[in-house]
């Protein structure tokens, strides 16, 4: 089968570039160009490499320059967690709206961070680990517009609230998982470079689905979604069995 989410089998079809590494001709500094070589540093010299010094000299000036547009290595970071992830707008194969229905709109999606993430392995346990907005938002979808999208689309199909919460908290622990064993089987480094700062709440006033459903995605529930995945498996494994090898009846999981 032909690998469709490598930078490869993309080029020139849904690649996405950021911008202001070296050589891009943009003259001067800004906090854009600032956040697109720090990308393509982690893509050529990996996560522990990079410094607001050894960036500056990848840019071709003095470290304490980059400091006018980035406070810190902590918002450098952060930068870069959503520089990356807001490639997904870049993505033609990617839409906000659920064209074809809710289905077509969750692969597309998981392919489009599929794609990031092998684009960018370096920077994807960044992307894992990086505090998120607010302390129920899971990566690797850590952008509040696409949740905000998700959200929609899940509750404009006929998802209650609570059901469109736990399907957001299933999709993002199912790609979570498969991308960081992906990253890491290429060699990556996948464990937290530093302890992190914890980031600020972010305010939600301009996405109104997430402010309603804030309690639903707030909630504690990781033992039931990790029961559920796990039944959820379970029965797909004993799909691979032949039909009369096959469990009786479907494992049904517990509190539903």
């Amino acid at each position: 089968m032909t690998e469709q989410d490598t930078p490869e089998a993309r080029a020139g079809a849904a690649a996405v570039t950021v911008a202001g590494g070296p050589g891009s001709g943009r003259p001067g500094l800004d906090q854009r160009r600032i956040l697109g070589a720090a990308v393509q540093f982690i893509d050529e010299y990996g996560l522990r490499e990079l410094s607001m010094r050894r960036l500056g000299a990848y840019l071709g000036v003095e470290g304490m320059a980059l400091y006018r547009y980035v406070p810190g290595r902590e918002a450098l970071l952060d930068g870069v967690v959503e520089t990356v992830v807001d490639e997904l707008f870049g993505d033609p194969d990617v839409h906000l709206e659920a064209h074809a229905g809710w289905v077509d709109y969750l692969q597309r999606l998981a392919h489009g961070l599929r794609r990031i993430a092998l684009a960018h392995p370096e920077v994807f346990p960044l992307v894992a680990t990086r505090p998120p907005a607010a302390p129920w938002i899971r990566p690797p979808l850590r952008s509040l517009r696409w949740i905000e999208s998700m959200l929609q689309v899940m509750t404009s199909a006929g998802f209650s609230d609570e059901a469109a919460a736990a399907a957001y908290r299933a999709f993002s622990s199912f790609l979570l998982g498969h991308l960081l064993l992906e990253v890491s089987a290429l060699g990556v480094d996948t464990g937290p470079v530093e302890e992190p700062d914890v980031s600020p709440i972010a305010d939600l006033a301009s996405y109104p689905i997430l402010q309603r459903m804030e309690p639903h995605l707030a909630q504690d529930v990781a033992a039931q979604d990790f029961e559920e995945a796990l039944e959820a498996l379970l029965d797909r494994v004993g799909l691979l069995l032949p039909p009369r090898r096959r469990p009786r009846k479907v494992a049904v999981p517990k509190n539903l």
